[in-house]
């Protein structure tokens, strides 16, 4: 009996610790369970965090890389620019219809006009706001932002005479400034022969761009390419003292001869207003013929050859039904 109850004692006893070594195991595979996916999900987190910033890094590459050169690039140096040359219109014959000639643009430094003291800077720059302001009948107060302005360059007056420009440089030396201030080469269009063909030709802006006619139709041909002369700046916005400089000179642009002949174009000009005031109408630009297919009628007596050869070119005519 003793020996059967120590028996069924010992096997009670393995049964337990077995259920103990079973628990045991059933809780370190919980326990590794709950790593493995703590792991896991660290893991994964890992990867889409190294994925996208290999997505931002390809955007900032490939998609604004020339965004963010340009932008660096302008964070370190002054551009000024050399306006170029616009080129000339001329009329069969040579005689010239729209030229450009020389005149100037006065540009400031702001970040260049200073003296030691916060005082003697802002005394100067006064300064330089009112004969600024006096030489080109411009308004103070305005002059004056500009003179305070924190950008590298700010533009004071365009297309600037020749006069002005002798008055400018008269009180610069009067008044010992040297820096600051800039003369800058630049064109203005004339047109010699006034109205003649105007309708034709066009005229330009303010900035040189052809808006109407040939000078707009042309415009890319004409203008020509800017220069610049390139300067440095360090990180305080301010031009880097003795640093090199990079001059890109402007490429002119290129001239163009017409098929019009002035003189032809201003007699039948003179013909036309005549013609339009006579038969009481609000413009040139109508055209009529008796039925005809070959003859056309004309009320001033200009021969049909001068005349259709004026039309060929300006297309702006007139002629009276007889």
């Amino acid at each position: 009996m003793n020996n059967k109850k120590s028996k069924k004692n010992k096997i009670t006893k393995k049964t337990k610790n077995n259920s103990k070594v079973v628990k045991m195991k059933s809780n370190i595979n919980s326990k590794n369970l709950i790593q493995f996916k703590k792991l896991r999900v660290t893991l994964i987190v890992c990867i889409l965090i190294f994925l996208l910033l290999i997505i931002r890094i390809g955007f900032l590459q490939f998609v604004q890389g020339n965004y963010l050169k340009e932008l660096a690039y302008k964070q370190q140096t002054i551009n000024q620019i050399i306006s170029p040359k616009r080129g000339n219109i001329y009329d069969s014959t040579g005689k010239a219809l729209a030229i450009s000639a020389q005149v100037d643009t006065i540009t400031i430094n702001p970040n260049k006009i200073k003296k030691d003291s916060d005082e003697d800077t802002k005394a100067l720059k006064e300064k330089i706001a009112k004969g600024l302001a006096d030489i080109f009948e411009l308004n103070y107060e305005e002059v004056l932002a500009k003179v305070n302005s924190t950008s590298q360059v700010e533009t004071i007056a365009k297309k600037v005479e020749q006069n002005k420009v002798d008055e400018l440089k008269k009180w610069m030396e009067d008044n010992k400034i040297t820096i600051g201030i800039n003369i800058d080469e630049d064109t203005k269009r004339y047109y010699p022969y006034s109205t003649v063909a105007s309708n034709t030709i066009g005229f330009c802006g303010n900035d040189n761009q052809g808006l109407s006619g040939i000078e707009s139709k042309w415009d890319s041909v004409l203008t020509g390419t800017p220069g610049k002369i390139v300067s440095y700046k360090g990180s305080d916005q301010n031009e880097i003292p003795n640093s090199e400089e990079t001059y890109i000179s402007a490429e002119n642009g290129s001239d163009l001869t017409l098929t019009i002949d002035l003189n032809i174009q201003t007699i039948v000009e003179k013909y036309l207003k005549q013609a339009v005031e006579d038969n009481l109408c609000s413009r040139g630009r109508k055209c009529y013929s008796n039925g005809s297919k070959n003859r056309w009628h004309f009320s001033n007596g200009l021969l049909p050859r001068l005349w259709f050869k004026y039309t060929l070119h300006s297309k702006c005519y007139f002629s009276k039904n007889l």
